[in-house]
């Protein structure tokens, strides 16, 4: 009797998990797909401001895949979408500039004003960049933004813009220095934990 019951109960435990593993496969293929469609459809917008999002520092400069957020931002405030960048990005861990300071330095020396340029200088995640940024422009009276970054990470970005009732569009570079389908599935993974956190938070 006892090893009958041993068999259902495996039974039911491998049926569980079966159906939690093919629940969390359609879950992530739905967000590759959110990744891909919003890649597919973000299009340059007219905005107050352009946000761009901070990545590694290599010293004090930008790295190659920050290098390229910051040249594609910089050709959207010479096309004329915004007329002022806040570049965001916190102190990265045993760094001694932090990736605002970096990012504002290499702006300057392509020639943008510094007036035309904002610092957000505490963020340490995109949900961060995205909500301190937020401050800065209310303190500045800026109603609406352009968010810049790598086009595998504009999903996650739009979303968390959402969350935050941050008025804004998104403009992504396709990266020539970053390995796509690495960075892609790990964005998979990161908006996947980060809605999983969201739906927590709302049943707490």
């Amino acid at each position: 009797m006892k090893e009958k019951r041993k068999k259902t109960w495996r039974r039911k435990l491998l049926l569980v998990s079966v159906i939690l593993f093919a629940m969390a496969s359609i879950w992530c293929g739905y967000n590759f797909y959110l990744i891909q469609r919003t890649i597919d459809e973000a299009a340059p917008r007219q905005a107050d401001v352009g946000i761009v999002l901070g990545a590694a520092v290599w010293g004090d400069r930008p790295s190659p895949g920050l290098s390229e957020r910051l040249n594609y931002a910089l050709w959207l405030y010479n096309q004329g979408y915004v007329k002022v960048l806040l570049v965001s990005g916190g102190l990265g861990e045993g760094k001694k500039v932090t990736e605002a300071e970096a990012m504002r330095t290499y702006l300057l020396e392509k020639g943008v004003p510094a007036d035309a340029i904002l610092i957000e200088d505490k963020a340490r995640s995109t949900y961060e960049n995205l909500l301190f940024s937020q401050q800065v422009m209310e303190r500045a009276h800026l109603k609406n933004a352009l968010i810049i970054s790598h086009d595998y990470h504009l999903a996650r970005a739009n979303k968390m813009a959402d969350s935050l009732q941050l008025p804004a569009t998104v403009a992504g570079v396709q990266s020539q220095v970053l390995y796509a389908p690495y960075h892609k599935m790990r964005e998979v993974l990161a908006l996947t934990v980060w809605e999983l956190e969201q739906i927590w938070s709302y049943t707490r």
